[in-house]
C-alpha cells in the first residue's frame, strides 16, 4: 500500500449519535447551560472517562450493568415461566386458537 493511500487513523472525525425522548434532551440542555457545558464537551468528558477506565464513572457503569442484567435475568424467568405454564397446561398452537375463537364467540365484540 502507497503512502497516498494511508488512512490518517485516529485523527479522522466520527460522529456519535443517538436518539431520546424530546424531555429528556430538555433537562439535559437546561442541565448543561447551568454546569456551562456544551453538548459535545459533556459527551467528549464522559467517554473519555469511560475509555481512562476514570474510577467514577467505572463505578457508574457497573451499577447500569447490574440493573441491565436484572433485567434481562427478569425478562428470561418470566419467559421461562410462560413456556413452563403452557407445558403445564399442555396447550398446543392448535388449542389456543380454539381459546381464541371461543372468546370471540363467547365476547364478539371483542
Amino acid at each position: 500500500m502507497s503512502d497516498d493511500n494511508q488512512v490518517d487513523y485516529g485523527n479522522l472525525t466520527k460522529k456519535v449519535v443517538f436518539t431520546d425522548n424530546d424531555h429528556r434532551h430538555a433537562k439535559l440542555i437546561v442541565r448543561l447551560r447551568y454546569d456551562g457545558l456544551t453538548q459535545s464537551a459533556f459527551f467528549r468528558h464522559i467517554i473519555s472517562g469511560y475509555l481512562q477506565e476514570d474510577e467514577r464513572i467505572v463505578s457508574f457503569i457497573d451499577e447500569v450493568k447490574k440493573q441491565a442484567k436484572n433485567k434481562k435475568s427478569k425478562s428470561f424467568r418470566l419467559r421461562q415461566n410462560g413456556k413452563q405454564l403452557l407445558h403445564d397446561m399442555a396447550l398446543n398452537d392448535g388449542e389456543i386458537e380454539n381459546i381464541f375463537d371461543l372468546i370471540s364467540e363467547e365476547h364478539p365484540e371483542l
